[in-house]
């Protein structure tokens, strides 16, 4: 561009500058402040909607004990099978997808990002990797193998309830009693009792324990008083579900419930 029409950019500039001190100045000061308000409000709206979208988290967290069926779980949320969901997983099974249940479903829904964490005792830290983006986190019990793994589930899920991010964000846990179509399941009543009472038994022993010996950031229950998950800070739930057999329903609503459409 040569400095001829450089100078007539400038002059138009200049010239569309002062029309619309012109024009402003002709508006009653009421309605100036009226229409910079609006525009104020309409800008300050849309950071608030840009914010609390990025702030938004989608991510569900499927963890709990080796063989408790996790992976079932994970393959029939996105595929409506556990055809590939009869190995122990090693590495995280981390996908975003449309829930297979919704995919017939008219108008938009919001996909979800499930992350399967192997419950190998080994592995169990990756699970720190996905807390901070964690919407909710579903803790999978085996309803028919839980009597002699009930103690290691406890002190697995007593880990998680005392994490410093589980409990400043208040999300939400789903204790998932998985392998309900089997005759000999627990209720899932009887198990949440059982974790419970294996809940209390450790806060009693670890609060024995010197501060400098104790890993979690935060105690759990009411001093003096029984442990019971409703004084959890965040919210704990108790479902049933059969990942074999598909009956996954209170999973998906747990889910639907933290991570909306």
């Amino acid at each position: 561009m040569d400095k001829e029409k450089i100078e007539q950019l400038k002059i138009q500039m200049q010239q569309w500058l002062y029309e619309v001190e012109e024009y402003v100045h002709h508006i009653p000061p009421t309605q100036l402040y009226a229409a910079v308000g609006v525009v104020l409000f309409t800008v300050i709206l849309f950071l608030i909607i840009r914010l609390f979208k990025r702030t938004t988290s989608n991510t569900i967290l499927l963890t709990g004990l080796s063989g408790s069926g996790k992976t079932f779980l994970f393959y029939q949320l996105r595929d409506g099978s556990a055809h590939q969901g009869t190995v122990t997983s090693m590495e995280p099974n981390e996908d975003s997808f449309m829930l297979h249940s919704e995919r017939d479903k008219k108008g938009k829904t919001r996909p979800v990002h499930i992350v399967d964490v192997p419950g190998h005792s080994r592995l169990r830290l990756k699970l720190d990797e996905f807390l901070p983006q964690a919407a909710g986190i579903v803790f999978v019990v085996d309803s028919v193998e839980f009597l002699p793994n009930s103690r290691t589930a406890a002190e697995y899920l007593y880990e998680i309830l005392t994490k410093a991010t589980v409990v400043k964000k208040k999300i939400q846990v789903l204790l998932l009693c998985n392998k309900v179509d089997k005759i000999t399941a627990h209720t899932k009543e009887f198990i949440r009792k059982q974790l419970e009472k294996e809940i209390d038994k450790l806060r009693t022993s670890r609060t024995a324990v010197s501060e400098a010996d104790i890993s979690n950031e935060f105690t759990l229950g009411v001093p003096g008083e029984p442990f019971g998950f409703s004084q959890c800070c965040n919210k704990v739930i108790v479902a049933e579900a059969s990942g074999l057999t598909g009956e996954i329903s209170q999973l998906e609503q747990f889910i639907r419930e933290n991570v909306k459409p």
